[in-house]
Order: structure tokens, then sequence, then C-alpha cells
């Protein structure tokens, strides 16, 4: 079970994540309380490990303030909750950094365009399902049908890589996994003592509940 911590805004929270277990962290560059400056992210970067993937996590921002970022900031992938109307954003970005920046895009979960959304992927992307309000894009700490979702996802027929977000929390990640099989799961503030501070016992909890989960994917 890949697993992704986001709303880093400290070197202590990220590497306390990266130690427990976590497969990625995830930076904000929109507007959020938790939203941080690429210098500063780089700073807190080049004290992680290697292996652990850097997300950065945008929303509605185009393919120059983009790549600024991801070089300033020293990236290995990108969030994408908007493309600033540039559907050719993620093959921009893709040809730019020659295959070398994971590009993992969002959909947010809503019954009537659900699959809708989904044929706009190709097969073997990775898609972050996530519930959003009409004041955020992710981080609001309110979950989506799950049951709904997956049985979307089963129609759809795609060969895609799932991530499952928006409220979880170590008490529900367990049934999140067991209802929608994703293929990873991505946790913010349920993750937090307050918002941009993770709580360490909530972190590892989370961890330890996800990798414990069968691994049964779509």
């Amino acid at each position: 079970m890949w697993i992704k911590v986001c709303g880093n805004t400290n070197l202590e929270d990220a590497r306390f994540a990266a130690e427990s277990g976590a497969d990625a962290l995830g930076f904000v560059f929109a507007p959020s309380p938790r939203k941080v400056k690429p210098a500063q992210v780089r700073q807190i970067i080049d004290q992680l490990p290697r292996q652990v993937e850097k997300y950065g996590v945008f929303v509605d921002a185009g393919f120059d303030e983009i790549v600024a970022t991801v070089e300033t900031a020293g990236l290995t992938a990108v969030q994408l909750h908007k493309d600033a109307g540039d559907a050719s954003l993620p093959h921009r970005l893709r040809q730019y950094f020659e295959g070398h920046l994971s590009i993992l895009r969002v959909v947010h979960y809503q019954a009537q365009d659900f699959e809708q959304q989904l044929a706009a992927f190709n097969a073997g992307e990775g898609v972050l399902v996530d519930s959003s309000t009409r004041h955020a894009a992710g981080g609001t700490g309110t979950s989506f049908d799950w049951v709904g979702a997956r049985a979307g996802f089963e129609r759809a027929g795609l060969h895609l890589r799932l991530i499952a977000a928006g409220g979880l929390t170590p008490d529900n990640v367990r049934q999140a996994i067991d209802i929608l099989r994703p293929w990873g799961v991505d946790a913010v503030s349920g993750l937090e003592s307050a918002p941009g501070k993770k709580d360490p016992a909530r972190v590892l909890a989370f961890i330890q509940s996800a990798q414990a989960a069968p691994v049964t994917s779509l």
C-alpha cells in the first residue's frame, strides 16, 4: 500500500512521516493554511531520504509556475488539482522533465460525472480521488462516497492506480481501503493537531493501519 502524508510545513513533521514509513510527502503551493514557499521546501527536502517521493500540490497553476517551483524546491513529483485551462499540461511537464517527474492528477468525486472524469486518463496513470468543498480543493477533512466511487471505478473498466484521499484518518483508513481497494492512500487534516502541524501519534497510527490492510487494489 503506497502511503502519502501531505500538507507538510516543517522538517520535523516531514522527517517523522518518512521515518515512520510514508512513501511520499506532499507540500502545498496553493492557497491554504498549509501553503509553503519553494525555498522553504528545498531546505526540508535536502534533509530527507532520497527514496521518499516529494510532491508539490498545485491548484490551477500554469506550466511556468510549476516548472520554477519544481526546480527551486527539488520536487520529484507534482499533484495537479486543476490545469489552469491547459489540458496539455501533464504532457508538457513530462516532456520538459524527460519523464523524471511523477504526475498525479486529482478527481473530485461527484457521482454524476465520476466515470466521465476517469475517461480522461490513460491506462496505468495515477488518479487521486478526493472530496472538495466550495472553499477548498483538498485538505477538507471530509470524505466522499466510497461505495459509489468503487462502483464507478469498476464500471469505468480502466487500469488506473487509484489513490484514496479526503477525510482519511487513523480511525477510518482501514475501512476506506476495504471498500475502495485503492493502490494508495493520502491524508492531510486527519493527521494534524492544528492546520500545518502534524500529530506524530496520528501519523504513525495512520501509516501502520494502512500498511496492515490487505492489498487487493482494483
